[in-house]
């Protein structure tokens, strides 16, 4: 937390790609937008190459740059240390963090393996008696329809929940995608399952309040069998700046985790639910979908139209019955108010700048307009998530257990 005398909060930033780019429009917008007890200081960013790290400092104006992520951690400059690397060096860098009394935001899925994710929420609970505190990077809790419809469930305006049904469908892992971290099983912990799953069960969990409690059945499958290797990512998300593996442009290695994965779920308090999650649904870009029925009304979400809420009331006359949208852009909105007039739309970075806003309200010891994930509660996703993947190895049902 901020030190003592000081109405301000030095963060450090390990990881320079795609989610240090969203993190860093998050750190400098979140004080512009909300009004905030805390200056939010972006002391430090570290990354692998010196030099590009240098550059990204300069360009998204972080006040110095390090190649050394442990440095980070030991800077009485840092009070928060964000963590946007890839899944395996979670469990690493945020157990370091907290025991250097740093308080910890980090990307999801929490970590590459439950073991790993065990270890972190074991460690933030240690910190937490010292008052520390830990938060994961689900970012669409921050969409101010997903807020609405959290609010909507937790008032009981859906009544008595029966179904969840929820998508995360992309298209940019196909043959012609090389092998990315992401595609490596030692790297990732899984593929579209913990990168795109990870999201909708915590969406799921979010917007009803219930955990999952079995994973009744699943399917995992790989496509793409081998990918071809790249000496850097480039930073795109789909490999598309990559450089190509000085051994030659035919050099491929095998594909080591899941395309993609669905699989059906038991919550609690009887609900029933199904998740799908691939990077290979052509024509769908980015399309985080939920749809949840209850006795009294329905929402459905689509990512790709993050502003708006699809809405239908059960309670009115037959006659008048019908989906209803919701254009969650009035200032009674979640989150909505910070931003535009009425109509003009936010996007995808809005939702990083709304969660960097809230982090440094629970940080001054004010809430949060929804509540925020911490590592206990990003441990309950973990643990669907390895429930569905042994589901799908033993065909079977795994309960999960609520830890």
């Amino acid at each position: 937390m901020a030190r003592k005398g000081r109405a301000s909060l030095g963060i450090g930033m390990i990881g320079t790609k795609f989610m240090g780019r969203a993190h860093s429009v998050g750190w400098a917008g979140a004080g512009k937008f909300f009004d905030l007890a805390l200056r939010l200081d972006r002391a430090c960013v570290a990354g692998r190459d010196a030099a590009e790290t240098h550059e990204f400092a300069r360009r998204w104006e972080w006040q110095r740059s390090t190649a050394d992520w442990r440095s980070l951690i030991a800077s009485a400059e840092v009070d928060l240390v964000d963590i946007c690397t890839p899944n395996h060096c979670h469990a690493e860098m945020a157990i370091a963090a907290l025991a250097a009394g740093k308080c910890v935001a980090c990307e999801k899925p929490l970590a590459g393996t439950l073991s790993d994710a065990r270890r972190m929420a074991k460690a933030a609970k240690a910190g937490a008696r010292r008052g520390l505190k830990t938060f994961v990077w689900f970012n669409y809790r921050r969409c101010p329809a997903v807020a609405l419809a959290h609010l909507w469930a937790k008032s009981g305006r859906l009544g008595k929940i029966r179904h969840v049904r929820a998508t995360y469908l992309q298209d940019w892992g196909g043959p012609s995608t090389p092998l990315l971290w992401r595609f490596q099983a030692d790297q990732a912990g899984s593929g579209a399952h913990g990168d795109l799953n990870a999201h909708i069960v915590d969406m799921a969990r979010f917007i009803t309040g219930c955990e999952v409690t079995e994973v009744t059945g699943a399917i995992a499958e790989t496509f793409v069998k081998r990918r071809t290797v790249v000496s850097s990512t480039g930073g795109a998300i789909s490999g598309s700046k990559a450089r190509k593996s000085k051994r030659g442009a035919a050099a491929t290695g095998a594909s080591t985790v899941d395309d993609c994965v669905l699989f059906l779920a038991r919550m609690e308090q009887g609900i029933v639910a199904s998740f799908e999650a691939t990077r290979l649904a052509t024509g769908n870009k980015n399309r985080n979908t939920i749809e949840i029925n209850g006795d009294r009304g329905s929402i459905k979400f689509d990512f790709e139209r993050m502003n708006e809420l699809e809405w239908w009331d059960d309670s009115l006359p037959q006659e008048q019955r019908g989906w209803s949208r919701v254009m969650c852009t009035e200032a009674v909105h979640p989150y909505a108010h910070a931003y535009w007039p009425s109509a003009h739309l936010i996007g995808y970075e809005h939702t990083f700048v709304s969660q960097c806003a809230d982090m440094a309200r629970a940080l001054s010891g004010a809430s949060p307009e929804v509540p925020l994930c911490d590592f206990e509660d990003a441990l309950r996703t973990q643990a669907v998530l390895d429930a569905a993947l042994r589901s799908a190895r033993l065909k079977r049902a795994v309960e999960v257990p609520l830890e």
